[in-house]
């Protein structure tokens, strides 16, 4: 894989691998309709405002990679695009319908995928998903990798890398912990812990010296 697609290439090739599959009666697409398949408010992150000169660049950078182009044969006035990630990849159809959502909607669980991809692929059980995931990611060059559990999270996320590399921000580590652990350790505070706990057992003994001495009086 000689290229890495930039966001707005990657939302472009989402689209039109998006509508391949759900809406083929309207499919190949035409500039106008591409674009507004790009900036969707539904099933997008981040929902983007692409306009027609920024999708025609991502398309021609597409063209040069041999993932889309103008749909040969359209019976229209009108030039009409069509992606060729099959004629690249020949991906199943479980693979193709992973990858387009993980272009249109970034890194997710496969709880999140097997959901997202419901209208292109139906998939039995998770394990179908991973699967497809663990296909892309046999790939070589690799087409999806797994990403470092977030903190607080139990699943794993998945994402696409015809964009490169994905960065993933850097857990609250060392600083934070530390700071933290400096707070809970800090010795001020613990000698005001400390000052609290005999306070309070001072006045716990309190408490019952004088409910000894109130029962004392009705015996």
């Amino acid at each position: 894989m000689e290229f890495i697609l930039t966001d707005t290439e990657a939302r472009v090739l989402g689209a039109l691998i998006e509508k391949d599959i759900t809406t083929p009666e309207y499919y190949p697409l035409s500039l106008n309709a591409l674009v507004n398949a790009c900036n969707q408010k539904s099933n997008r992150e981040p929902v983007m405002q692409l306009d027609e000169t920024t999708v025609r660049d991502a398309l021609a950078a597409l063209q040069d990679h041999r993932l889309a182009g103008p749909a040969g044969g359209a019976d229209s006035r009108v030039t009409k695009y069509e992606h060729r990630t099959q004629e690249v990849f020949n991906f199943t159809r479980a693979e193709v319908a992973v990858l387009c959502v993980l272009l249109l909607r970034g890194p997710q669980t496969p709880g999140e995928l097997r959901g997202r991809t419901e209208r292109m692929h139906h998939f039995e059980t998770l394990d179908d998903v991973q699967s497809a995931l663990q296909k892309l990611m046999q790939r070589q060059p690799p087409l999806a990798k797994v990403l470092p559990r977030q903190p607080g999270t139990k699943e794993f996320r998945y994402a696409h890398l015809l964009s490169g590399e994905v960065s993933t921000p850097e857990p609250a580590t060392s600083s934070a912990s530390s700071a933290g652990a400096q707070s809970t350790l800090d010795p001020e505070r613990i000698t005001s812990l400390e000052e609290e706990v005999i306070n309070l057992k001072r006045e716990v003994s309190d408490l019952k010296d004088q409910l000894a001495r109130f029962r004392e009086q009705f015996e």
